[in-house]
């Protein structure tokens, strides 16, 4: 079993290794947000467009059985 670490330790420990974390800059994280919106738009509009084109083909397939 693990032995128990004491909670201020424990506190200790978090904020020590929170200390070594690199964290991004503003432009960093702007820069990622943006590209992110971005291929969400891109991924939106190619989903949006197979699902027409699919629909559209279905729909020929269907109507020339009836």
């Amino acid at each position: 079993m693990a032995s128990r670490t004491n909670p201020i330790t424990f506190i200790q420990q978090v904020r020590a290794e929170t200390a070594k974390v690199t964290w991004p800059s503003r432009r960093e994280t702007l820069i990622s947000t943006i590209m992110v919106l971005i291929m969400v738009f891109v991924a939106s509009i190619f989903f949006f467009a197979a699902d027409q084109a699919l629909g559209w083909i279905i729909g020929l397939i269907l109507n020339i059985g009836a």
